[in-house]
């Protein structure tokens, strides 16, 4: 029992945190659906592969309800052909989340008497290292100002690229063809038209989605050449009943990305809680983040996690192998390079550069707090930071020895410290989170100072 805990000491226990942003996930445009059908996206997650002038991008979907009404319109900045057109593998969103994700890391306290002389550390810090068919007459599509600039089935998805000349025409069009456009829709679609930008939209093609046998419907990916590194979110908040949650994953050969038209804020990390988080982590997540965008007027992007792609400390999951990221839209990796996919993963082991690095931005958006569409830039700062939260277990074996009690009298403080950077975090009640913390072991210590302990609160 006694060799467990000493080996408990060296081990790091990471968790991955899949509820910090929702299993169900959204795209960045909006959705149009025939009937009266009820759809909402409020949470969305996307991924962003970027080098010079090339983007790569893949869109998840949280869509609720029948495969056969689904449809949704996004703004892209040229015509696409078909072959920048693709459907993602489904898990490689879950991939970049787990190995990006918020986590929590657990150390364990030292036995206080097998040393001579008991000294306090801090926990260790990271190493650095819609289809809408198009069966309007000719004339008609004129007179709304729509162009059908391309047309193309890919996958389980039809795909039209639309132009249009105002708003009104387009949103004419897409209920002509037997389209529920959210309300609002104009106000919203004519800056992307004034910008003279194009309109990507697919629905799934019910007969090719049967015969695959899909259960869901998987990712979209495109492709394209443009100096514009943005992601359109205004059109997103139609479908929106609140505030909606987006995380993007953006991948880049260089370092860090931040937002350039709203500020990039490093959400609160390395801090020591109170071990019952563990059982709510979640609820503590949710709370933290919610108290630090409220902080923060509500009008940044968070960022959750910056890291090179070659390695992780601690690691919630394994990094993504070569093929895992030109699933997820990584182009510039060497194809002469071995592959690595086969091999061990060793989360310690020295690398070498990968090529990839991750930023996992977090923004949480209303339409008066983010009134413009996010705009990006990557930088050359190459600095790690990832959200990571600190559990440190109190030594629970005998202590016969003066640096046990020693030990013991100072958990009291530790706890109360850890109580009060819970609080600030989250804004609950002190009180609440102090009849949650651990019971200190007094059984060493003298009566008198076990009585005093008692009458102060502190067992």
């Amino acid at each position: 029992m006694k060799s467990l805990k000493i080996f408990l000491t060296l081990v790091l226990i990471c968790l991955i945190c899949f509820v910090i942003a929702p299993q169900a996930w959204a795209f960045c445009g909006f959705y149009v659906a025939r009937a009266d059908a009820k759809l909402y996206n409020q949470a969305s997650q996307v991924a962003i592969a970027r080098s010079d002038n090339r983007t790569v991008l893949t869109m998840a979907n949280d869509y609720q309800g029948e495969v056969k009404d689904f449809a949704i319109v996004v703004p892209v900045p040229v015509v696409l052909q078909k072959n920048q057109i693709k459907v993602a593998e489904p898990k490689i969103m879950e991939r970049l989340d787990a190995f990006s994700a918020p986590r929590l890391v657990e150390y364990f306290d030292p036995d206080p008497c097998a040393a001579n002389e008991y000294r306090f550390e801090s926990a260790p810090r990271p190493a650095a290292p819609a289809m809408a068919e198009a069966q309007d007459a000719m004339k008609q599509r004129r007179n709304l100002g729509v162009t059908i600039e391309a047309k193309y089935t890919v996958g389980e998805y039809d795909i039209l690229i639309l132009s249009a000349k105002e708003s009104g025409g387009l949103a004419t069009w897409l209920v002509q063809n037997g389209y529920k456009i959210p309300s609002g829709a104009n106000q919203l679609l004519q800056p992307y038209i004034r910008q003279k930008l194009k309109f990507f939209v697919a629905k799934v093609n019910l007969q090719e989605f049967d015969k695959a046998g899909f259960q869901s419907l998987r990712p979209l990916q495109i492709s394209y050449e443009s100096p514009r590194f943005m992601l359109p979110i205004r059109l997103g908040m139609l479908n929106a009943k609140s505030a909606q949650d987006l995380i993007v994953y953006i991948l880049s050969p260089e370092g860090q990305a931040e937002t350039t038209n709203y500020r990039t804020v490093k959400v609160p990390s390395d801090t020591e809680v109170p071990v019952f988080v563990k059982d709510e982590f979640s609820r503590f997540y949710r709370s933290m983040f919610q108290t630090a965008y409220n902080r923060e007027d509500r009008k940044v992007a968070f960022m959750e996690y910056a890291w090179d792609m070659s390695n992780c400390d601690p690691c919630s999951a394994e990094p993504l192998n070569p093929e895992e990221l030109r699933q997820a839209g990584v182009f510039w990796l060497d194809s002469d390079r071995p592959s690595e996919s086969n091999q061990p993963f060793l989360p310690r082991r020295p690398r070498i550069n990968s090529g990839v690095f991750i930023t996992r931005l977090h923004v949480r958006y209303t339409r008066d707090r983010f009134p413009e569409d996010l705009m990006f830039q990557i930088t050359g700062n190459r600095e790690t930071f990832q959200g990571r939260y600190i559990l440190r277990h109190a030594f629970t074996g005998e202590m016969d020895c003066k640096a046990g009690r020693q030990y013991v009298r100072s958990l009291p403080a530790r706890h109360e410290q850890e109580a009060q950077t819970l609080a600030r975090l989250t804004n609950w009640n002190i009180q609440d989170i102090r009849k949650k913390l651990p019971q200190i072991q007094s059984q060493i210590l003298p009566w008198w100072e076990q009585i005093w302990l008692a009458l102060s609160g502190r067992i």
